[in-house]
């Protein structure tokens, strides 16, 4: 059997289809703001060409079809790089409560363990992980920084937990921005993980592979 020919949409087809897409929030609200008047400008352009009096064959249907294109993967491109930053932003270890001690986190992660709520006992000791790491030096206060950020940096001074702690970071974040479920086995095991890097002392860099 042949292939059907792709689906060239005409010139109004085309225009309804660019209208929908760049009106779009993420769009809007990504767009930087030396774009904003020329995006509603080529919005308000796109929109006339549905009632203009002219020959609507004056311009072919492929041609405009083809701009149409052109400009919204621009448009994506230029809003890729926010559209990014707010996702990462919205994975933080951290939220508001940047003064919170790792024995704030502990203990609010106990207290929450106590009432059964194990999604915000794990979330809160793993947040516990890293302020403590902080406190001890070992990792540099980083506004933005994401679970899996923190479990790699982690994972060369204390080396020998790093499968643990990217598996921590790996149900923080499940437990956090998904929809996994937590239960008292989660909570046990980020406890421990907690008290042993505590207990541990963080390998130097460049000392964690020796050779022979």
């Amino acid at each position: 059997m042949a292939a059907e020919p792709p689906v060239l949409p005409d010139s109004a087809e085309a225009r309804r289809w660019a209208v929908e897409e760049l009106a779009k929030p993420e769009y809007r609200d990504a767009a930087p703001s030396w774009l904003d008047t020329l995006w509603r400008n080529f919005l308000d352009w796109l929109q006339s060409l549905g009632g203009s009096s002219g020959d609507p064959a004056a311009v072919p249907s492929p041609v405009i079809a083809l701009v149409i294109a052109a400009i919204i993967a621009a448009a994506i491109i230029l809003a890729r790089p926010r559209l990014n930053a707010r996702a990462r932003k919205a994975r933080d270890v951290f939220e508001s409560e940047a003064s919170m001690s790792a024995t704030d986190y502990r203990n609010r992660a106990d207290a929450a363990a106590a009432a059964g709520k194990w999604g915000d006992a794990v979330v809160d000791r793993f947040r516990a992980v890293v302020r403590s790491a902080e406190a001890r030096t070992v990792l540099d206060p980083q506004p933005g920084r994401t679970a899996d950020e923190a479990a790699r940096a982690l994972s060369i001074p204390f080396n020998t937990e790093s499968g643990r702690l990217l598996r921590a970071a790996a149900v923080f974040d499940g437990i956090r921005y998904g929809n996994r479920a937590a239960g008292r086995a989660d909570y046990q095991e980020m406890t421990g993980l907690d008290s042993a890097l505590d207990a541990m002392k963080p390998v130097p860099a460049g000392s964690a592979v020796r050779l022979p």
